[in-house]
């Protein structure tokens, strides 16, 4: 037998292998049938027949008082019905998910449309995650604190607008990190919100790409947009938009790009507003409210059964990045509630390493939903069991103008080390994204190119893959050597650079470009002095290195190249695990 949920309460039935069945065989419901690929439920006033061809008929019963009919509102009750939970995280994730794709398809530029660089998600009225799509988790976290930014700045919402924001002391990321916001009415009350994040190409800066390796200050880093309303009731504000692109000492580099890229993501939220509508016209307003509420409840309630399975104590660890900046967490684990502590981090720093806080927030939320395992939305409800203390100012939580470009691409990564460190879990990952960015006064390209993971205590790490905060793909050759005056002349997994172990961490990459004409090269990257960490024996995985014309290259690092100039990064391995 087994438990079936049938008219609001678990039963035992019946359970069959489809490859025991006989034919002629009737079977009544209720009943599960289990096959190599699906499942066939048999709900009660039904009977299951299985021809002699060898096709499962299913019959209503002729005295049943089942009645087949479309699909109505589910109601909205306290008592959550576990079958609607489940399709209800599913259409949540579906919104998002939808959104991405347009997203992807209608997008200029190659961050996003070819390195899939965004995210895209679901909030409820007050700017509280509700569901996201499979994208970039540095985006995914910080996002709701950039929607409620803006319900702060704009108290007075419109159908029809849509704002932009990129702000790091708004949720914002960096400022290449442009999130735009819809709010979603009905029957005019403010129901929802839908977001989408895009890392756009360049947004000005002191060097192409926006990604500057010495940038101190945040104005150094590009054009800061703070809750920038981009359409007013329906009308795209294009105009207003372009004198907010090109403001300030940097401006951006090719704002037509930067608009084409926002029309994207506006048509992005405008798929979610149209699915969200959907729903509440099959399943009512109340309903699919409810289930906004139910979904972060279950998220709440898996964290916390993941929580109760660590041990209680306090499990403490540090790590450092390549100049010295410390980072350290203390995790207090007592029954299914966590604090985690990060006091003993380094104060804000000069350089641009400081996280904002909305990213150290993600990286957390991020662990989370790792540590669940389980098929579930990233949401608020993840958050509930957990208090969370950050510094402030300091690396993890800087002030409004400090520079954070790195922050969110490498800083970020070392967060994530630590957590999973002081639990345990994993050793650490290749602990940064290996940021190239090139271009000229005309264009900015950029991309993050993978390494190796980390191994854990029954399983190796893999080779050649982004890890952790970042989830991108890396631009095609064809792609790349169309677009770009450059050629890509290797990309290959750099063999043995994982650390030993008796599960090994995973290998990096090498990954070699030729300059085609005159570009300024900027690469922004850590691990080049350190070592990813092993855990109990494991050994630490390679460090990386980053090489101009065979001259090894500091970790940060800029210059002009040539025509026929070679750069070449080789990324870290992963640590491995136990003793081998």
């Amino acid at each position: 037998t087994t438990p079936l949920w049938i008219e609001g309460a678990w039963r035992e039935v019946p359970l069959r292998e489809r490859a025991s069945l006989v034919v002629g065989e009737t079977l009544p419901g209720p009943l599960v049938v289990l096959e190599d690929t699906g499942t066939i439920v048999v709900d009660p006033g039904f009977t299951l027949h299985y021809a002699d061809t060898g096709i499962v008929e299913l019959h209503a019963d002729a005295t049943s008082s089942v009645v087949l009919k479309t699909a109505a509102p589910v109601e909205a009750v306290s008592q959550v019905d576990p079958v609607q939970l489940e399709i209800f995280n599913h259409l949540y994730m579906s919104v998002a998910e939808q959104m991405g794709l347009v997203l992807q398809r209608t997008a200029l530029s190659t961050n996003i449309r070819e390195r899939l660089d965004f995210s895209c998600a679901v909030f409820d009225e007050k700017g509280n995650l509700i569901a996201n799509a499979p994208h970039i988790p540095v985006h995914l976290g910080a996002m709701g604190e950039s929607v409620r930014a803006v319900i702060a700045a704009h108290p007075q919402l419109s159908d029809g607008d849509v704002f932009a924001t990129n702000d790091p002391a708004a949720g914002g990321s960096h400022l290449p990190d442009i999130t735009a916001v819809t709010p979603v009415f009905h029957d005019g009350r403010l129901t929802f919100f839908t977001a989408s994040r895009g890392h756009h190409s360049d947004v000005g800066g002191i060097s192409p790409g926006s990604m500057p390796p010495f940038s101190t200050r945040l104005a150094e880093e590009g054009v800061v947009l703070r809750a920038v309303p981009i359409v007013l009731r329906g009308v795209f504000q294009e105009q207003a938009l372009r004198v907010h692109l090109m403001a300030g000492p940097y401006p951006a580099r090719d704002p037509d790009q930067n608009m084409a890229d926002l029309q994207a993501q506006v048509a992005a939220n405008r798929a979610g507003v149209r699915m969200l509508r959907g729903l509440v016209a099959r399943h009512g307003l109340p309903t699919v409210t409810a289930y906004m509420g139910h979904v972060q409840d279950n998220a709440e309630a898996m964290v916390r059964e993941a929580i109760s399975k660590l041990p209680d104590g306090d499990h403490a660890f540090a790590d450092t990045l390549d100049d010295g900046t410390r980072i350290a967490v203390r995790i207090t684990v007592q029954g299914e509630q966590m604090r985690v502590d990060f006091t003993g981090s380094s104060d804000q720093v000069r350089s641009n390493l400081n996280a904002p806080r909305a990213v150290t927030i993600a990286a957390v939320l991020y662990v989370l939903r790792c540590l669940v395992g389980k098929p579930i939305p990233l949401n608020e409800g993840c958050l509930a069991p957990v208090t969370i203390v950050v510094p402030t100012p300091s690396v993890l939580s800087p002030s409004a103008e400090a520079a954070v470009v790195a922050g969110n691409v490498e800083t970020s990564q070392r967060v994530v080390d630590v957590l999973l460190g002081a639990l345990g879990q994993l050793s650490a990952s290749q602990g940064t994204m290996n940021n190239l960015s090139f271009g000229n006064e005309r264009f900015g390209y950029y991309e993050t190119i993978c390494g190796g993971a980390g191994a854990g205590p029954n399983f190796d790490g893999a080779s050649g893959v982004h890890t952790h905060m970042t989830n991108t793909r890396i631009t095609d050759p064809e792609v790349m050597e169309a677009r770009f005056p450059v050629r890509l002349l290797r990309f290959a997994l750099r063999a043995n650079s994982g650390g030993a172990g008796r599960f090994r961490g995973g290998d990096g990459v090498v990954r070699e470009l030729e300059a085609l004409e005159a570009l300024t090269f900027s690469i922004l990257s850590e691990r080049r002095t350190t070592q990813p960490f092993g855990l109990d024996g494991g050994s630490p995985g390679a460090s990386g290195h980053n090489y101009l014309n065979g001259i090894e290259q500091p970790g940060r690092c800029s210059f002009d190249a040539q025509p026929g100039d070679v750069i070449r990064i080789e990324t870290p391995g992963g640590g491995g695990y136990g003793v081998g």
